[in-house]
């Protein structure tokens, strides 16, 4: 685990800064430089071109850190990437043309409900296209264990873009439509930028030369590109389906209340960009006692960082809302539903990894086809016809997820005979209950401290509390002895600093 420890340490740390930063703009400079309708449209946008984005990668970036350690001279690993570097080409270019060409007809389905996205409709494409590629040069640094450069690049890259073009708008040197296409034009150059870094690292000889297992390469492709096409459906179709029904002002309260609950998923973000190039060349090495351990491993250190973060978002919410337009308040229970998932999800390791990078790959695409269809239905069921509103889709989505991640735990324990559980992990998950459960429902008592007409008596409560669980929460992770690493990483600190 050093490698992943020392890489996912600094990964963290940089997700962590770009959620700081994508904070800033998610509750404070988007709710206030820019109108609401448009934060919507942004949302909008953004989330249909992550729902068209795996269609045009054809599940490229998946492929390479399924293959490429598994090729083992110069020569083949040149002909395995120059193979796969240009098939998404085949895909974009045609979408492209027939895109252009029924331009006026998918730009007027789009905007029945609301009449301002007809004029942006093309960037869904532009920034899909732009995303596929990023994601085929991140993987490219992936399988040579190189993921903090890529990492700050999609972490932290877009965010600061993003603070830097909302004060040009509210200091009136763009114009908001300007932003959107600002923006899009930050995308293309975060994709040059990954393309120059991915080829400095390894530049191979570009042959016309196919790798002798090429039709196992595309066989692979075909499966995880209608897999992640369904995965992405899962994760954005209720942005893009709420403007089917509300304004897009309701896109842009749902989506602050997500970025919340989503902040803990950080660590596993961070964890996983290096576990699933180790996963799948253990995997290659027939090496399942590592897999075993990696899993093991991965989930009870996600599950104490996720864990941590879990509590302190949740035991926090009544004030963070506080600090934000009354409009965006009233999305708690959407937080809590969504930062769950997140958690079972870090408790789950490197399982999805386990599973796309090993022989039974071809499973994720009929698992991700049900989960589609199942949280679109919901969707319908929760949204449309019972009306929950914005919860119903987070618990749709909690819903689907859930159960999916569960069916995968039991498939890897039939398949590979190992689980992620240690037995510290149920331990774990009664500290976070205890935890959250305590300090939920109280708050420091401390009201109306303004500085320049701006609320800060929620961000000393939030400091307060936080301060207090980080205490009790690191103590007893410590004294239960629940990680053997992260107990190393905090003797070496204090015999280092004492």
């Amino acid at each position: 685990m050093g490698i992943v420890i020392k890489q996912s340490f600094k990964n963290t740390l940089f997700i962590y800064l770009g959620f700081a930063v994508g904070g800033i703009n998610t509750l404070v400079l988007y709710t206030r430089f820019l109108e609401d309708e448009y934060y919507g449209l942004v949302t909008f946008l953004l989330a249909t071109s992550n729902i068209l984005m795996p269609l045009i990668a054809l599940g490229i970036h998946h492929t390479i850190v399924k293959f490429f350690s598994s090729y083992f001279t110069k020569i083949d690993k040149d002909k395995f990437l120059s193979s796969v570097l240009f098939l998404p080409l085949l895909i974009a270019i045609p979408i492209g043309f027939f895109g252009d060409l029924f331009y006026e007809q998918i730009s007027n389905h789009l905007s029945v409900k609301n009449p301002i996205i007809k004029e942006y409709t093309f960037v869904i494409y532009l920034v899909a296209f732009a995303c596929a590629y990023f994601e085929v040069f991140y993987a490219w640094a992936k399988v040579n264990f190189q993921t903090v450069f890529g990492n700050i690049l999609k972490e932290l890259y877009n965010r600061v873009a993003v603070m830097i073009l909302l004060f040009a708008v509210y200091f009136q040197w763009i114009t908001k439509s300007e932003f959107i296409y600002y923006l899009t034009g930050a995308y293309f150059i975060r994709m040059l930028l990954m393309m120059f870094y991915a080829f400095r690292l390894y530049l191979p000889k570009f042959t016309f030369q196919r790798p002798d297992n090429f039709k196992e390469v595309l066989s692979f492709s075909f499966y995880i590109i209608l897999a992640g096409s369904a995965g992405a459906i899962i994760l954005d179709i209720d942005k893009f389906m709420i403007p089917g029904k509300e304004s897009l002002e309701t896109a842009a309260y749902y989506t602050v209340a997500v970025f919340i609950g989503s902040f803990i998923e950080a660590p596993s973000r961070a964890m996983l960009n290096i576990l699933q190039p180790l996963t799948s060349k253990t995997l290659n090495e027939k090496n399942h006692l590592e897999v075993a351990s990696l899993y093991k491993k991965s989930s009870i250190n996600l599950l104490i960082i996720s864990g941590f973060f879990f509590v302190l978002i949740n035991a926090n919410i009544n004030e963070l809302f506080r600090l934000l337009p009354v409009q965006y308040a009233g999305g708690a229970l959407v937080v809590f539903m969504i930062s769950l998932l997140k958690l079972y999800n870090g408790f789950l390791g490197n399982n999805g990894a386990i599973i796309n990078n090993s022989k039974y790959y071809k499973i994720t695409l009929p698992y991700s086809l049900i989960m589609a269809i199942s949280v679109y239905f919901l969707n319908k069921l929760f949204y449309y016809e019972l009306d929950m509103g914005t919860d119903g889709l987070a618990l749709a989505t909690l819903i689907v997820i859930f159960s999916a991640n569960t069916s995968k735990i039991f498939f890897v324990k039939r398949k590979f005979s190992m689980t992620p559980f240690t037995d510290k992990s149920f331990i774990m998950v009664l500290v976070i209950a205890v935890l959250y459960l305590l300090f939920n429902f109280w708050d420091f008592p401390i009201h109306n401290i303004n500085v320049f007409n701006f609320p800060i008596d929620p961000i000393i409560n939030i400091i307060l509390k936080s301060a207090i669980i980080a205490v009790i929460y690191l103590f007893l992770i410590i004294k239960l002895n629940i990680s053997t690493e992260i107990s190393g990483l905090f003797k070496r600190f204090i015999s280092n600093n004492l």
